[in-house]
């Protein structure tokens, strides 16, 4: 054997190892692809019935959401129509009941006053003491209560 025939075998046998790791290498190379398609297969499986799950789910949240709306502006429509109702009775009722209030109020006060009394209310005030009518005077408390203003009375 000559150098030539040595080195011929050498670079065969190198070759023959490169082709066997490059033949496990694409082996393996194949396997993966293989168990990639393998799950993107699953997952597609999966993900299409998940996919129409959901977009029926949105599509009945839509229908919800045109409900609700809907209810809200009736809800609105109703709170104006009572607004615009409680402004009506209060301007329609309203005058005429404070007008009876005070005439009510007036024919209080006037019949809670004698004739006699000259502006003097009938009965004692809160913070004041009675006082005592005798044969048509006034006669102050024997305390000494208070007057109208304040002073002794």
């Amino acid at each position: 054997m000559t150098g030539g025939e040595v080195a011929g075998i050498l670079v065969a046998v190198f070759w023959a190892i490169l082709v066997s790791f490059l033949a496990v290498v694409l082996v393996r190379l194949a396997q993966t692809l293989r168990a990639t398609t393998r799950l993107v297969t699953e997952v597609t499986e999966r993900a299409v019935p998940l996919l129409t799950d959901a977009s029926a789910t949105v599509r009945s949240a839509q229908t919800q959401l045109d409900r609700v709306d809907a209810i809200a502006t009736d809800v609105q429509e109703v709170t104006s129509n009572a607004s615009a109702l409680s402004t009506t009775v209060a301007s329609t009722f309203g005058g005429p009941l404070v007008k009876v209030a005070a005439f009510g109020y007036g024919v209080r006060k006037a019949m809670g006053r004698t004739s006699g009394d000259a502006g003097e209310e009938r009965g004692p005030r809160r913070g004041r003491a009675a006082r005592t009518v005798v044969v048509g005077r006034t006669v102050p408390p024997a305390r000494g209560g208070r007057g109208r203003w304040g002073g002794k009375g």
